[in-house]
C-alpha cells in the first residue's frame, strides 16, 4: 500500500508505519537480541562518529552530518532527500521532498549551506569534501521519489563528498535488512524489508573502509536503556517530540576500554519505542556488526506529539523553530549531547 502523502500532511507523510514486536526466537531471518537494561550513557574510547537513518531519520542524519561535519565522519541514508529540502515549509516537504511535483531547488540548498557555514551556524563545508556518504533508494519506493534521492546524491557531490549510490534494488519505502519481515518491493507495514541483500555491510564498508562479518550467534554486548531527558534541550525530551528513553548497544570490548567507532542510528516515523518497542533496534542488522567491529550503536528515539502525530524526526520545522537543521536545533543538539557523553 502506498503511503498517502497528501492525506498525511499534518505529519508530513507518516513515513514508516508501526512494526510489530520482535520475538527473541532464532529462526531463519530472526536476529538474536538482548533485553535492554536500565542504565546511563558512559564515556568510551570512541575514535570516530558516523550517522545513519531512514526516511525522516534519513533527513535528520543529513542534518547532523552537515551541521557537525567536523565531528561526524560519514553518513548512510535510506529513502530521503537533500539537506534543508523542506526549507521550513510543509508544502515544500510534501511536494518536493517526498513527491517531485515541486523541484528541490538544489542550487538554493547549496547556497544556504555555504552561507550558514560562513555564519558559523554549521561547520565549515570544507569538512564535507571526501566524506563517505552511502545513499539508498529502492525502485519500488514511490513515497520518496527517486529524483528526490538523486538530489541528495547531487547535494553531497556539490561539496566533494565520496558518494556510493545504491539505486538498483527493487525495495519499497523501508529500511532494507536481512532481518526484515516484509517482502522486498512492498511499501507496507512493517517497513523493514528483506531483499536478500545486506545494505548494512555495504554502507559500513563505505563508512569504515572494511568490516568483519557480522555476529550471527548470540549477541555479546549490552543494550542500555537510558533517560533522554538527561540530554534533551530544556531537560524535557517529550517537549521536543523525543521519548523519555533511548537505547545504546555497547559491545563488550568497547565497555572494556578498547577503541571503538560510534554509529548514530535514526529510525523512521512511527518506528520509535513508544509505538513498536525495540523492533528497529533489534532488526536493523547493526548490533550484529557492532559485536564484531568494535562499534557502539546509539538509537535515539522520537515520539508522537500534537505537532508530530506520526513520531517523525523534525526535518521540516514542526517544533516551530527555524533552527532545526543547524547547530542549536533542539533535536540535533539533544542527539549531539548524547554523542558528547559517549565520546567524551
Amino acid at each position: 500500500m502506498r503511503v498517502p502523502w497528501k492525506a498525511l500532511a499534518a505529519a508530513v507523510a507518516g513515513l514508516l508505519l508501526a512494526v510489530p514486536p520482535v520475538s527473541p526466537a532464532h529462526a531463519a531471518g530472526t536476529p538474536y537480541t538482548v533485553p535492554p537494561v536500565s542504565g546511563s550513557l558512559s564515556t568510551y574510547n570512541v575514535s570516530s562518529v558516523y550517522v545513519a537513518g531512514v526516511s525522516s531519520g534519513g533527513y535528520l542524519a543529513t542534518q547532523l552530518q552537515v551541521a557537525y561535519s567536523g565531528r561526524i565522519r560519514g553518513s548512510a541514508v535510506f529513502a530521503a532527500g537533500p539537506y534543508y529540502c523542506a526549507q521550513n515549509t510543509v508544502t515544500q516537504a510534501l511536494y518536493a521532498c517526498g513527491d517531485n511535483i515541486y523541484p528541490t531547488y538544489l542550487a538554493n540548498l547549496e547556497t544556504y549551506t555555504r552561507t550558514w557555514a560562513s555564519y558559523g551556524w554549521i561547520d565549515p563545508v570544507g569538512n564535507l569534501a571526501s566524506r563517505p556518504a552511502y545513499v539508498f533508494h529502492g525502485n519500488s519506493d514511490t513515497t520518496v521519489k527517486k529524483s528526490v534521492t538523486d538530489d541528495l546524491v547531487r547535494y553531497h557531490q556539490r561539496f566533494g563528498a565520496s558518494v556510493q549510490y545504491d539505486s538498483g534494488s527493487s525495495a519499497g519505502h523501508a529500511w532494507v535488512t536481512p532481518y526484515g519481515t516484509g517482502g522486498c518491493g512492498v511499501t507496507a507495514a512493517p517497513y523493514l524489508n528483506d531483499c536478500g541483500t545486506d545494505p548494512q555491510n555495504a554502507f559500513l564498508r563505505k563508512l569504515l573502509g572494511s568490516v568483519a562479518a557480522p555476529n550471527t550467534g548470540p549477541l555479546r554486548g549490552t543494550m542500555i536503556r537510558f533517560a533522554q531527558n538527561t540530554f534533551a534541550v530544556g531537560g524535557w525530551a517529550n517537549g521536543i517530540s523525543m521519548d523519555t528513553s533511548g537505547f545504546a548497544y555497547v559491545p563488550a570490548p568497547c565497555a572494556a576500554g578498547q577503541s571503538c567507532r560510534l554509529l548514530v542510528a535514526l529510525h523512521g516515523c512511527l518506528q520509535g519505542y513508544g509505538k513498536v518497542g525495540t523492533a528497529f533496534v533489534d532488526r536493523a542488522n547493526l548490533n550484529q556488526y557492532a559485536d564484531t567491529n568494535n562499534m557502539i550503536v546509539l538509537y535515539p528515539q522520537a515520539t508522537t506529539s500534537a505537532a508530530n502525530p506520526n513520531g517523525c524526526w523534525d526535518w521540516w520545522g514542526y517544533l516551530g523553530a527555524t533552527n532545526y537543521p543547524i547547530k542549536g536545533g533542539a533535536q540535533i543538539e539533544t542527539i549531539m549531547n548524547m554523542v558528547r557523553r559517549l565520546d567524551g
